[in-house]
């Protein structure tokens, strides 16, 4: 088994529910294993409260929660991705920054749970 630790960044618009869940859960589920990160291309600034009370009703850590946009992992001087996943269409289809290190990327359509009702 190797010992390598990747980085993961999760994508999506708002960086506000879909992507910092994922991040949360990756980063319990493959500790050790992987590092998760999450961004948007059109942050919202403010991470959805139903998405922080859903996580932390199932204790994971939210403390690292944060709306952030993906300009800030194309930084010289940010972590090296090893894999980076778009979680929905719309981001896909938009111009996205150029990637230190030239990590797999694929396309996760998920649902957007902000848009949720009940």
């Amino acid at each position: 088994m190797s010992d390598n630790v990747y980085n993961v960044l999760f994508l999506c618009n708002a960086n506000s529910a879909r992507s910092i869940m994922a991040e949360a859960i990756l980063n319990r589920i493959g500790a050790g294993r992987f590092n998760a990160f999450s961004a948007g291309s059109q942050p919202k600034g403010e991470v959805n409260p139903y998405a922080l009370q859903l996580l932390e009703s199932l204790s994971y850590d939210t403390s690292f929660a944060r709306s952030k946009g993906w300009d800030e992992f194309a930084e010289p001087d940010a972590p090296e991705m090893n894999f980076i996943f778009t979680l929905c269409d719309s981001t896909a289809n938009e111009s996205c920054p150029i990637w230190p290190g030239h990590p797999m990327t694929a396309l996760w359509s998920i649902p957007d749970p902000a848009k949720a009702e009940g």
